[in-house]
């Protein structure tokens, strides 16, 4: 994509950049959702409580478990597994959001400090641990022995994804293919699980399964690639959190990967001094944005985010056209759209 034509895209993907469809078809499901996540956040242990209620609370658009009543939905589902599966999901990302925050180190979360900037990194870990097992707990509960495999299967992956992404943190040799491993590792993998959950508990036939679980596999990556493109560009109202935290924490993502692999010998340096051995100042975070644009990192990173878009529009038309199919379709328009 074009540096000139990086506008367009943008104009484009704004035209229907929200999650309002989605949400207002599975809104009575969601309340359901919120109020057991309550619920099952209580704890005899007040700071469990006060930290887990803390996060859950400070925001975010539940995407993952929307996902999973979505595509429940999509199938015609009418039991009431899919609430208790939907705030599994929910627990499963709020734990490796605060396990994420302490291995990163960062400074905000949604906007907000984040909890182990408030209660410390121990309590921060054995917090998310309380959200696994709660987690857990809810997937016994739904008498779902797929759905806990499925869930199960996530929870393992992410860990071995994080792992992953830790053992190249300052790798500059990464290339893009072991980049996307672990992005759908990390990332991708509960998008996964979210949207697979549907057919399972609808008792449809395995090849369901597998297209809605391609589906949240490819916009899960395509979700992870907008974020990358974010980290750099975006507002730190916007984002959530602290703009340039991959860049100051020296975490390769597929902008740098591009701009690294095209850049001159000095350039080279540039990258090596500041993400392999930390050594920065004020000055290098412009300069890095600089490179990237130079050799248009960001474009390229959000056309091979479009990419994975369309296989997952792809995957979504061969269902028959329903107001979810099509509330479905308008969601990975909203995730191209956080860019914009």
């Amino acid at each position: 994509m074009a540096q000139e034509d990086l506008g367009i895209f943008k104009k484009e993907h704004r035209k229907t950049a929200s999650l309002e469809s989605l949400m207002s078809l599975v809104k009575i499901d969601l309340a359901q959702v919120n109020a057991l996540i309550l619920e099952r956040l209580q704890s005899p242990v007040k700071l469990i409580a006060e930290i887990a209620g803390y996060l859950i609370k400070s925001g975010g658009k539940r995407l993952r478990p929307v996902l999973t009543l979505a595509s429940a939905q999509l199938f015609n589902y009418q039991g009431n597994k899919a609430i208790g599966l939907a705030a599994c999901v929910e627990f499963i990302h709020t734990a490796t959001l605060l396990h994420d925050d302490v291995v990163d180190d960062s400074i905000l979360r949604r906007g907000h400090a984040s909890a182990n900037q408030i209660w410390g990194n121990q309590a921060s870990v054995l917090v998310g641990d309380f959200l696994f097992s709660r987690a857990f707990e809810l997937m016994v509960e739904q008498e779902s022995l797929a759905a806990l495999k499925v869930l199960s299967k996530a929870s393992s992956t992410i860990s071995q994804g994080e792992v992953l992404q830790l053992l190249h943190i300052n790798d500059l040799t990464m290339t893009v293919e072991k980049y996307l491993e672990i992005v759908h590792a990390k990332t991708a993998t509960l998008f996964e699980a979210a949207t697979r959950i549907g057919p399972i508990i609808a008792q449809k036939s395995y090849e369901d399964e597998k297209k809605l679980a391609e589906f949240g596999r490819d916009l899960g990556i395509a979700f992870q690639l907008v974020d990358d493109v974010l980290d750099y560009t975006a507002e730190e109202a916007l984002l959530g959190k602290a703009i340039g935290d991959d860049f100051r924490e020296g975490k390769i993502t597929l902008p740098v990967i591009y701009a690294y692999q095209m850049g001159d010998q000095s350039e080279k340096s540039f990258w090596h001094k500041t993400m392999v051995n930390l050594e920065q100042d004020k000055k290098d975070f412009n300069q890095a944005i600089i490179l990237l644009k130079k050799y248009q990192a960001f474009e390229k990173t959000l056309s091979l985010a479009e990419q994975y878009i369309q296989k997952a529009k792809q995957t979504l038309t061969t269902f028959p056209i329903s107001p979810i199919r099509e509330a479905l379709l308008e969601t990975c328009t909203y995730v191209m759209s956080r860019h914009s």
